[in-house]
């Protein structure tokens, strides 16, 4: 833009240029004049018009190369001024990339004059510090919830327990009263944890990064949930590859597959069949999980990973899920750069598919 401004002004200088430089002049004979002084006056206009003709077409062929150089020069020079001008906003980007919910500290600290640019720089500076400050305050939640919370259902449970266990016979009311409030008490600590879990995931902390093979933990799952995969029995297939794995926390990764597999096998018809399969490919280590099911609706199924998102409860055939599941998943494949992609089956049923970060095993490691 700023080349073809500066070659549109000298290509309308050069124009005004020759348009004056071309002007004609008209002389009137003097009749006073001998013929022969006339005849000399004549060939001199005549030898003055072919040299302002010459004069002319060398002003013509002049600004045309003028303007050839011009255009050569401008381009470049238009560049250089657009780069210097948009040089404090090229500095800006980058350093507002490079900023991260684990960096939030750092600012962009642009100097220079009070300007637009400096304007902007600065109304920056002041939304990460507010950033900053929040998700300070979440992390101290998250820090101090567990504790916090844990204390009073620790305390509701060894009362239970007490009551219970008293020597005098205990009334068969209160020990079904007491096996209930556990099993709430169960469900509001599976419940607080799963918040926990959410919590750490979006904020990415991953202080303890370490090598993880995505088969290991299908296994180590699916060994949790034999039992309620032969309650309702489930057919399992798993095809695991020792090459799947990825860089992460243990933890968060733990229960990310704890969760996919969860899924799997609570959401699914008495009898169906789950398929588990862990590869790689594109650089990434992938965890597919089908289920079987009646048809669903894609636009629902995408909604899934939504907090509380859950479908109908004759799909899921229990309403004891907290609907955080797979918000979960979605949350701490997000902290770990990964995809997450949930789809319908066309001939029924769910497909999870989570795309990890590809990592090398380390030595001696197996899948």
């Amino acid at each position: 833009m700023y080349a073809v401004l500066f070659l549109l002004s000298g290509l309308g200088l050069l124009a005004l240029t020759n348009l004056l430089a071309t002007g004609v002049s008209v002389t009137q004979p003097v009749p006073d004049r001998p013929p022969s002084v006339q005849d000399r006056v004549h060939q001199l206009e005549a030898q003055l018009s072919d040299v302002h003709a010459i004069q002319s077409r060398q002003l013509l062929v002049g600004s045309v190369i003028a303007l050839v150089v011009m255009a050569a020069i401008s381009f470049p020079l238009g560049r250089a001024v657009a780069g210097r001008v948009l040089r404090p906003l090229r500095t800006i980007t980058a350093a507002t990339r490079r900023i991260s919910a684990d960096n939030l500290h750092e600012r962009l600290a642009v100097r220079g004059p009070a300007d637009e640019v400096k304007d902007l720089a600065d109304t920056i500076d002041g939304l990460l510090e507010r950033l900053e400050a929040s998700f300070a305050a979440q992390r101290r939640f998250v820090a101090n919830a567990s504790h916090e919370l844990r204390t009073p259902l620790t305390t509701m449970r060894a009362s239970l327990d007490v009551a219970v266990a008293k020597p005098r016979p205990v009334p068969p009311q209160t020990l079904a009263l007491a096996d209930r409030l556990r099993t709430e008490l169960d469900r509001v600590d599976n419940l607080m944890e799963g918040f926990l879990d959410l919590a750490r995931a979006q904020h990415g902390e991953l202080r303890d990064s370490a090598p993880v093979s995505l088969g290991a933990l299908v296994f180590e799952s699916l060994t949790t949930w034999a039992p309620d995969i032969a309650r309702r029995n489930l057919t399992v297939e798993v095809l695991a590859q020792d090459t799947a794995w990825t860089r992460g926390s243990p933890t968060l990764l733990s229960r990310m597959v704890n969760n996919v597999i969860a899924n799997a096998v609570v959401h699914n018809r008495h009898g169906g069949s789950i398929r588990l399969a862990t590869r790689t490919g594109n650089d990434s280590a992938r965890l597919t999980v089908e289920t079987d099911g009646p048809i669903l609706d894609p636009a629902q199924v995408a909604r899934l990973a939504e907090p509380f998102r859950r479908l109908a409860a004759d799909r899921t055939g229990s309403e004891t899920g907290s609907g955080l599941g797979l918000s979960i998943v979605a949350a701490v494949v997000s902290a770990h750069d990964g995809v997450l992609d949930l789809r319908a089956r066309p001939e029924g049923g769910l497909r999870v598919t989570v795309s990890l970060p590809l990592a090398p095993a380390p030595e001696g490691g197996a899948g």
